[in-house]
């Protein structure tokens, strides 16, 4: 065998006095062909890849370009051309050459996109529902070059704002205000200020986006409350109930000591009169610890309007109570996904430490389709929180007096329950029922006025 042709391995391994020895023999042609194979694979996979990628980079950036103005301006110039130089049709020659000038002329008005430098900024961050808000636009060249005239769209929430951009010189600056109509309530976002660039024809179009985002909360319409310490939401605070306990602030009646009692609470009066330890007996106080549930079951109202009626009604009363320093708790349905309906429980608790978070909270408020109905959330608040001394349930017109009092009846006896119906066609009056109050409001002013008539009733 030729040394050139083939190379011999010899590995030799002994053990005691014998060995045995193992040949193997590899060949160079065959292995330098297996790894040109390997490496045209590798080069050939990694071809593919690159072209794949640039592929798509190219469909990407044509869908968001070419318009569809231009879409079929190109189609013109390629079939005009194609046709004209396979067949000798001039007339076709000349449409195709006329449709890739027009290609060719709109792709200047691309340049420059980047070289703005946009601060948008906006007068306050939240205000309240049907209010406007006004803001400012900063546009500053940046490039060394003269930018074209352009467009910036800020968009608002689903609306879109336009601002038109003359030509800048470098490191000109120029500012414009930027003034947003009545708002509903919700959280919108403001931004991202997008510049664009398009051609007169509308052929092409190249967009911008900025980082400069903002969200803006649009609190829900409140109105002001009686204090908690009148009406029908009075101050609870040292209200006595009929639980007795030991050791209270409404003294109730002296009884005989037994084992466990505390002996600060001996009456040693009665002791000395009848000769055995007495001790004092009270009524336990109501703590003042106030609940507002919103029913947010989409079924559960008659329109938006009706559930906005709604929203402002529970938070007027939860500011209403942390204005007054009230224990509050707000609750509302969770979104429950549809393959665990039925067997999932699920609530949300707005903030109530302070106004501006429980006003936050209110605006990211929606109606859902998939939750629990407000019965069922009035029972899981009854059980998640500590006792409660009043709650009030505000729902929409589609909920009957039926299930309203099945949802008081989720809370113990001893807390007191007012249920605010919203009905826009309604008009205010107030109706106790054996477990509940009701209230039906028709415009969020009602809702003072009928708080204020429980005083007297």
């Amino acid at each position: 065998m030729s040394l050139t042709e083939s190379r011999l391995t010899r590995t030799s391994a002994s053990t005691g006095t014998g060995g045995r020895t193992h040949v193997t023999a590899t060949s160079v042609t065959s292995a330098g062909r297996s790894r040109t194979l390997v490496r045209a694979a590798v080069w050939g996979a990694g071809a593919w890849t690159s072209v794949r990628d640039a592929i798509a980079a190219a469909a990407a950036w044509s869908a968001r370009t070419i318009r569809p103005a231009g879409v079929l301006v190109v189609l013109a110039a390629t079939v005009g051309l194609g046709l004209g130089i396979l067949f000798g049709w001039v007339e076709w020659m000349v449409a195709g050459a006329a449709a890739l000038v027009l290609v060719a002329a709109s792709v200047p008005f691309l340049f420059g996109a980047r070289s703005y430098d946009v601060d948008l900024s906006l007068t306050h961050e939240r205000i309240v529902a049907g209010d406007g808000i006004t803001g400012e636009i900063v546009v500053r060249n940046d490039g060394h070059r003269i930018a074209l005239p352009g467009r910036l769209d800020i968009p608002v929430g689903a609306g879109l704002v336009e601002f038109g951009v003359p030509l800048l010189r470098p490191g000109h600056v120029v500012s414009q205000p930027l003034d947003i109509p009545g708002l509903r309530r919700g959280i919108v976002t403001v931004g991202p200020a997008t510049t664009v660039r398009s051609d007169p024809i509308g052929l092409l179009r190249r967009e911008h986006a900025f980082d400069d985002v903002h969200d803006l909360f649009v609190h829900p319409r409140t109105t002001s409350l009686p204090s908690t310490s009148a009406g029908l939401i009075r101050d609870l605070e040292g209200s006595p109930t009929r639980r007795l306990v030991d050791a209270d602030m409404s003294f109730h009646a002296i009884r005989e000591y037994a084992p466990g009692d505390s002996r600060r609470q001996i009456h040693w009066k009665s002791t000395a009169k009848t000769g055995r330890l007495m001790v004092r007996q009270y009524e336990e106080s109501r703590r003042s610890r106030m609940a507002v549930v919103l029913g947010v079951a989409e079924h559960e109202y008659a329109d938006a309007d009706e559930f906005e009626l709604a929203v402002s009604c529970a938070a007027s009363l939860g500011l209403r109570a942390v204005r007054d320093a009230r224990d509050v708790e707000i609750v509302t349905g969770s979104e429950i996904p549809r393959v665990v309906r039925g067997r999932l429980r699920a609530i949300r608790h707005i903030p109530a430490a302070a106004p501006r978070p429980m006003l936050d909270g209110f605006s990211g408020v929606a109606t859902l389709e998939s939750t629990m109905p407000v019965a069922d959330v009035c029972r899981l608040t009854a059980e998640s929180g500590d006792r409660l001394s009043i709650a009030f349930v505000v729902v929409g017109s589609r909920v009957t007096l039926t299930r309203l009092q099945q949802a008081a009846l989720a809370f113990p006896a001893d807390t007191a329950v007012v249920a605010v119906i919203c009905d826009e066609r309604a008009h205010p009056r107030m109706q106790p029922l054996s477990a509940l109050t009701v209230l039906t409001v028709g415009t969020l002013d009602d809702l003072s006025g009928l708080l204020l008539r429980g005083a007297t009733a």
